[in-house]
């Protein structure tokens, strides 16, 4: 199957699709614009359905964009011995690395730091098993090679800022690594809308039923009902807002701090939390010379804010785990910025919300489908499951054999072949701002700064830049009418 090349997403096309909607049925409507909404939009697009997917505010705006950006094969949940979950991890991560999103999905190395008389030999154990996952889900060796101890001269030259003090080596692995959560978002609407689906941002839907729901136009506040023959709420935590369904939400918190302040240079760290033998902090080096430090895992009670804030003790948590295996222990004034997520899981009753599974969950009930839980590595299977369960057609899902935009050989900048794929050196032509506004639906600066870009991230960054970037965009919104 390939693609057709109306792909764009804008302002434009956007105004046409809402007016084609006054007066249409659409086969399935899906609520929510995160990687499992626009996942669901794809799977039913490709399987000749028509398609409307529906978002309050962006394209990845909740949780998708706040994730530890891993294409991970499922580790943990051996440790919690879910092995269908772990496994079912690793074939979607060898699917991203080799079939439908290579562009975007690169092997991260991985050390677990040897210090003193520590053996890890848990950690060495999971990982061999996760090696052994690795070769069932049929991902070859040159894709993810397999773990290997390392001596405590690479361990330095793979991470320099490491404490060298009783440094005896360590344990190094690979697992996927998504250069950036949001690119993987856009990449899967604009893929959709290639085949057909209407992809419109800032409209927020404020009641649903099997046949349809009530859709407020943020830009105008004109409200119109959009008619399906299904739904598919996909809102993630805010998905108890529109059915009842009932969820335990998770915060997980990262700081940015910078690769040379933490002293890393291409892999990661592992950070076993010290008096514990499962939990585990991560110091995740980014394209841009930053560094992710987290990530934890909270139950948050309580209103669902559209954008978590990161509490001063998840702060304090993640700079003195990891501060225990560097040679200079990173402080408050290291911090660039911060960013959480919260988790959709479905509360199955008590227990910490760190003991949920991760294993998501479709309930349909009147012709509206929900899912929740899940996790970014596996949006693929969720969105099949989702669409297979609203009985709209007997086609199999193939997005498995999907190729996203931007997939294959690609030439220009490396560091728009590293986000956009094929399309880097169109992008280099006229500019990541302008594209955004012209082929990726960013409808104001807000949309260029915290998503399609992530300038955001760094509250120092977003000043310097959000003069020109406003700028910028409104003069290509008005060129755009």
């Amino acid at each position: 199957m390939t693609t057709s090349p109306n792909t764009s997403l804008n302002a434009s096309r956007r105004r046409a699709d809402l007016d084609h909607l006054v007066s249409s049925e659409v086969d399935l409507l899906v609520i929510g614009g995160g990687v499992t909404g626009a996942g669901v939009a794809l799977d039913a697009a490709s399987r000749g359905l028509s398609v409307c997917l529906v978002e309050a505010h962006d394209l990845a705006f909740g949780t998708s964009r706040w994730s530890s950006k891993l294409i991970h094969g499922g580790l943990r949940y051996l440790a919690q011995a879910e092995i269908g979950l772990a496994y079912e991890s690793a074939v979607e991560r060898g699917i991203l690395m080799t079939r439908t999103a290579p562009h975007l999905v690169r092997a991260l190395p991985q050390l677990a730091p040897l210090h003193g008389r520590s053996h890890d030999l848990v950690v060495a154990a999971g990982l061999r098993a996760g090696d052994v996952l690795r070769r069932l889900a049929g991902t070859p060796s040159r894709v993810l090679p397999g773990p290997r101890h390392v001596s405590a001269v690479e361990s330095l030259a793979l991470a320099p800022g490491l404490r060298r003090d009783d440094l005896r080596g360590g344990l190094l692995s690979f697992d996927g690594q998504v250069v950036d959560d949001v690119r993987l978002v856009v990449a899967l609407a604009r893929t959709a809308a290639g085949l057909g689906a209407r992809v419109i941002t800032r409209a927020r839907a404020t009641s649903l039923t099997g046949d349809g729901a009530d859709v407020v136009d943020g830009l105008t506040g004109a409200s119109l009902r959009i008619k399906a023959r299904a739904v598919v709420n996909a809102t993630g935590v805010w998905a108890g807002d529109l059915v009842d369904v009932k969820l335990r939400p998770s915060r997980g918190s990262h700081l940015v701090v910078a690769a040379s302040t933490a002293g890393l240079a291409n892999a990661a760290l592992t950070v076993r939390v010290p008096g514990t033998f499962s939990r585990f902090v991560l110091l995740l080096p980014q394209q841009d010379g930053r560094v992710y430090l987290g990530l934890t895992d909270e139950p948050v009670d309580g209103p669902i804010p559209d954008v978590p804030a990161v509490p001063q003790s998840d702060v304090d948590f993640l700079l003195s785990v990891a501060s225990t295996v560097l040679e200079r222990p990173l402080t408050q004034a290291d911090v660039l910025g911060s960013f959480a997520g919260l988790r959709p899981l479905l509360d199955t009753g008590d227990g910490p919300s760190a003991d949920l599974s991760r294993r998501h969950a479709v309930l349909t009930r009147d012709r509206v489908t929900t899912v929740v839980g899940g996790k970014l590595t596996t949006y693929r299977r969720m969105a099949a499951d989702a669409v297979d369960a609203t009985a709209l057609t007997t086609v199999r899902s193939d997005t498995a054999n999907l190729p996203l935009i931007g997939a294959g050989p690609a030439t220009g900048p490396e560091h728009l072949v590293a986000r956009y794929g094929t399309e880097a050196h169109r992008v280099a032509e006229i500019g990541e701002v302008a594209w955004a506004v012209r082929h990726e639906g960013a409808l104001d600066a807000d949309d260029v700064l915290d998503r399609r870009t992530r300038i955001g991230l760094v509250p120092a960054d977003r000043a310097e830049a959000e003069a020109a970037v406003t700028r910028q965009v409104t003069e290509e919104l008005a060129a755009l009418t």
